[in-house]
């Protein structure tokens, strides 16, 4: 995946696209993010990212990179299937890995406090 790729689905979007993504990523995420776990080596980062994305002090422009690598993640139809063993979540891993690079200074002790207890509760 190059980044002209990753630069197209990390565009921010409409609002529209926002609440599409939001909806998405809402009902889809644990699910996800419980079977790409051992997969995504930064994952206490994606769901620091995840509560970011849902923090209405975000703000829109950053909420809306968020939400859109979130939904890749989250959305069955991407670049590499997730159920291929090994690879399945490469492609994912490298959007979030933008994306969250992107928006790292917005990403609060807040959210990754969340991040650690959700992990911690999932154990």
């Amino acid at each position: 995946m190059d980044d002209v790729k990753i630069g197209e689905i990390l565009v921010p979007g409409s609002a529209d696209e926002h609440g599409r993504h939001e909806e998405d990523v809402r009902r889809k995420f644990w699910r996800t993010a419980k079977k790409a776990a051992r997969q995504v080596p930064f994952m206490e980062d994606v769901i620091a990212g995840y509560y970011c994305a849902l923090d209405r002090e975000t703000p829109p422009r950053v909420r809306g990179i968020l939400l859109a690598a979130l939904a890749y993640f989250v959305l069955p139809l991407d670049m590499v299937p997730d159920f291929l063993a090994g690879f399945g979540f490469t492609d994912d891993m490298a959007v979030l890995a933008a994306a969250l690079g992107a928006v790292r200074s917005h990403i609060t002790p807040a959210h990754r406090l969340a991040a650690k207890r959700a992990l911690e509760d999932a154990e």
